[in-house]
């Protein structure tokens, strides 16, 4: 730290924000590139706001990591209920959500911890306060204490993430949002409203049901997950139901009144429909997240937000003003943990390696951690009409898992391959089903090195599983007709 009055330190590299994208940039440089570097966060909070952050970002502290635990802790509740059909006794055990939250919060806080030493191991200089620009080459450091301090760059890089935002409708301040839902004392004696249909709504669905709470689930669209492949999205909905959750497709919250804590009126109607009204206990809302680049200093150096608030940068995530570079959510491309790891890597290379490196945003994976989950690679069976030229092959399997032939679950597994006719390629993968996220991760591998169908069907299965059935899938469910201009 520099003294009162003492010259500014000197880095190659400045990275604000000490999320997954800006931890792995800032690592890769000092470690890998031997750059003198400095890394800025804020202090650490289980709920974000402009003055807390913490390193780990929002993967780690309030987001993936902690999600992942209570969908763990939900899934339990199914066991119990499988378990009768293989003998055990009908158990009904009490949870204690308080139990849940202190343990995930222990964790998270050993995550931030060790999210800290990273850095530090690597040689980076770990600042906790708030960064914003002075120009394109100083960056301000103002503590929690107010106190300030002042670091010369050579390179500067945006890394700050995103934040949640809600409905901008009468009473959204009784809403909570995700951040807040991971860290609720208590869970509400009522049922639980929650608005939103993408990632974060589903999952809060499965792990609020999982875990005793009445769930109603309201989105804008006929079915959750806009942008997923419709056949999945379909069977989600049909999950979703036939786990108790309540979907109100088509309809929007226009209010929510709060009456005291733990008692709220909230109206809602459809576009064409009159307006209805439902008390809960407890109002959620998912309805996006936007780019974290405001108060930084951005405008000053010339940086430029595009229409949704996010930093514009090009191939290689400079921003266009030498040396000030931007990756992760705050640039609003593919809004995914390990989608910002590739690019605080590909930055590295191309800051400090020699080597400018695009980040390759083909055959990106992902996977919803509903209950069962979905994931998916490649083209959806709508892109893929809309992109490719020529007859696509289309394969789906509908199955009720071994596991659930005895448990008595009515549930179905379904498995989705795309295969363009022309070149025998894999162009798309999907499944909703047990085990759907880890399946998927290996069938990544196979689409990013361009796999055909004839090769999946060369390969022998593992028997008996359920991953088996995308290399044992031989008829064709169907064909369409690709209408785009791509060809393979």
């Amino acid at each position: 730290m520099a003294t009162p009055g003492s010259a500014p330190q000197e880095f190659d590299l400045v990275t604000i924000g000490a999320g997954s994208g800006g931890v792995r940039a800032s690592r890769f440089a000092a470690q890998y590139y031997n750059a003198k570097v400095a890394c800025i966060e804020l202090p650490f909070g289980f709920v974000s706001s402009e003055d807390v952050g913490g390193a780990g970002g929002t993967c780690v502290i309030r987001g993936c990591v902690p999600k992942k635990l209570l969908v763990y802790g939900a899934a339990f509740n199914e066991e119990f209920a499988d378990a009768k059909g293989f003998g055990w006794q009908e158990v009904q055990l009490p949870h204690d959500w308080k139990t849940l939250i202190a343990n995930k919060a222990k964790e998270i806080s050993r995550l931030n911890s060790v999210y800290v030493n990273l850095l530090r191991n690597a040689g980076v200089a770990y600042y906790e306060g708030k960064g914003s620009l002075l120009d394109k080459n100083t960056v301000q450091v103002t503590r929690p204490d107010g106190s300030k301090e002042v670091l010369r760059a050579k390179n500067i890089l945006i890394a700050t993430g995103g934040y949640a935002t809600k409905l901008p409708i009468e009473g959204a301040e009784h809403a909570i949002s995700s951040d807040e839902a991971l860290h609720l004392e208590a869970l509400p004696d009522k049922s639980v409203l929650i608005v939103g249909s993408g990632y974060i709504a589903v999952e809060f669905a499965g792990i609020f049901k999982g875990l005793g709470a009445d769930v109603h689930l309201m989105y804008r669209a006929d079915k959750p997950l806009r942008g997923f492949d419709e056949e999945c999205r379909g069977q989600v909905a049909e999950n979703l139901t036939k786990r108790g959750v309540v979907c109100h497709g088509g309809h929007l919250p226009t209010k929510i009144v709060k009456h005291d804590e733990g008692h709220y009126t909230v109206s809602y109607k459809s576009p064409d429909g009159p307006e209805q009204s439902m008390e809960v206990g407890l109002v959620m809302m998912a309805t996006g997240r936007s780019p974290r680049a405001q108060g930084l200093g951005l405008e000053a150096v010339g940086v430029q937000l595009n229409n949704k608030g996010a930093i514009k940068v090009d191939e290689v995530s400079s921003t266009g003003v030498p040396g000030v570079w931007a990756i992760g959510d705050v640039t609003d491309r593919i809004n995914l943990t390990p989608v910002a790891l590739m690019e605080g890597m590909a930055f590295a290379k191309t800051a400090f390696g020699g080597q400018p490196t695009k980040p390759d945003y083909q055959n990106v994976a992902s996977a919803v951690f509903c209950q069962p989950p979905l994931a998916s690679v490649g083209l959806s069976e709508e892109q893929a009409i809309a992109q490719l030229s020529g007859a696509i092959d289309v394969y789906v399997s509908k199955f009720k898992p071994m596991k659930y032939t005895i448990s008595g679950r009515d549930e179905r597994t379904l498995m989705k391959l795309l295969v363009h006719h022309e070149s025998d390629r894999v162009v798309g993968c999907h499944m909703v089903g047990p085990d759907a996220a880890e399946i998927m991760q290996g069938l990544a591998i196979a689409l990013k090195c361009g796999a055909t169908k004839a090769q999946f069907d060369a390969t022998v299965g593992i028997h008996p599983s359920a991953a088996e059935e995308f290399v044992t899938m031989r008829t064709r469910t169907r064909q369409v007709e690709g209408k785009g201009a791509a060809k393979l």
